[in-house]
């Protein structure tokens, strides 16, 4: 059975990213799911002396593991800021110096989410310029907009934007 990864760009407990994410990989049909919690890899701050000094910590090989066993990936990134969250950022530059090619070519719905009407647009952007330099097979892209007003019971509610999500998914499925 294939197998994929969930995972949001946030540590937080109550994480709307999480929930959207978990949500999207349940309409993936035939498929083996395995939700990561950022607070599982948690490491200190990426630095080029500390990598010199110690290596890389178990958590990035971990992580990186998570993704070679892959068959998709399906990530919904949270925006602070207009960026990643740090918990993210240091997560993915541990992870790119155990792996370079860090996605490994998987395909990847990417999504964000927000309290705000846009949705995560900005850190979306974001990741669709960086993650292909990484390796990510992005195959399906979704932005849902003011997250307390369009998701509830662990669903989206809007029609309109869950048709949408299922275009995405849909695509993703077909590559895996």
């Amino acid at each position: 059975m294939r197998k994929i990864i969930v995972l949001a760009g946030s540590n937080s407990s109550t994480s709307i990213n999480k929930q959207l994410a978990t949500y999207a990989s349940s309409l993936v049909n035939n498929v083996e799911v395995k939700v990561l919690d950022l607070n599982d890899y948690e490491m200190p701050i990426y630095s080029s002396d500390r990598e010199k000094e110690s290596g890389h910590p178990k958590e990035a090989v971990a992580f990186v593991d998570e993704i070679r066993r892959a068959d998709g990936i399906v990530v919904s990134l949270a925006e602070y800021n207009g960026a990643y969250s740090g918990a993210f950022k240091n997560v993915f530059d541990w992870a790119t110096r155990v792996e370079q090619k860090t996605f490994l070519g998987k395909p990847m719905l990417l999504m964000a989410t927000s309290p705000g009407q846009r949705g995560g647009l900005s850190v979306m952007g974001m990741a669709s310029d960086r993650f292909p330099r990484h390796d990510a097979n992005i195959v399906g892209k979704f932005s849902l907009p003011a997250f307390h007003n369009n998701f509830s019971d662990g669903k989206i509610t809007n029609e309109e934007l869950n048709n949408e999500l299922l275009e995405e998914v849909k695509q993703f499925e077909d590559s895996l």
